[in-house]
């Protein structure tokens, strides 16, 4: 009897690099950026620039690294990023930045896990607002986030250019005291309860 192979998923959030994270995570953002989804880069930089960038990540105290795995490699990432202590104006709001999953991990869901874990921490923390914002050739991405309830609240016609051509850019937040209060997903995908 042969029985399809399931892979395994995991989102976690990472505080240091475990042997071998780096380059998967590098390689998962070249492949991303690549196929056109970038997060500012248009053509991959050099593997030390990346190397820098991703450690960067983990240096800064206002952001969080959640990674997505597919069967223990890393395969994509979503960025937690609080307002600047300074900012008591919006000490609420935080973003959501720099998601991702490169092409050859997509279809087992870790967008969706990888957005409702960023969601998590910032309830856990106390946010009430999520604002991100995307490129409007990301179809996927704009589908996934309008699933999940956010909500469009701008267009900037000329946000980005990559390659000669010009894109416009959707900005959207989420209000998390609006959210259901049955039970939310965990990391691990499973359904907790709400207290």
């Amino acid at each position: 009897m042969t029985g399809a192979l399931t892979a395994v998923t995991l989102v976690e959030v990472v505080q240091e690099f475990r042997r071998g994270d780096l380059h998967d995570l590098c390689d998962a953002t070249d492949a991303a950026i690549i196929d056109g989804g970038g997060f500012g880069w248009v053509d991959p930089p050099p593997r030390d620039v990346m190397e820098r960038y991703w450690r960067g990540v983990l240096a800064v105290p206002e952001r969080t690294l959640v990674v997505g795995r597919l069967d223990g490699v890393i395969a994509g990432s979503a960025q937690l990023v609080r307002p600047t202590r300074n900012n008591e104006a919006q000490s609420f709001a935080c973003s959501l930045t720099t998601s991702f999953v490169a092409p050859w991990a997509r279809g087992h869901g870790l967008a969706r896990r990888l957005t409702l874990a960023v969601e998590e921490i910032a309830v856990r923390e106390g946010y009430k607002v999520l604002n991100l914002d995307v490129r409007d050739s990301q179809t996927a991405a704009i589908a996934l986030y309008e699933r999940l309830g956010y909500r469009r609240w701008g267009l900037h016609p000329r946000y980005a250019t990559a390659h000669g051509r010009v894109f416009s850019g959707y900005f959207y937040y989420k209000g998390l005291d609006e959210r259901p209060v049955q039970g939310r997903p965990d990391m691990a995908g499973k359904e907790t309860e709400s207290r």
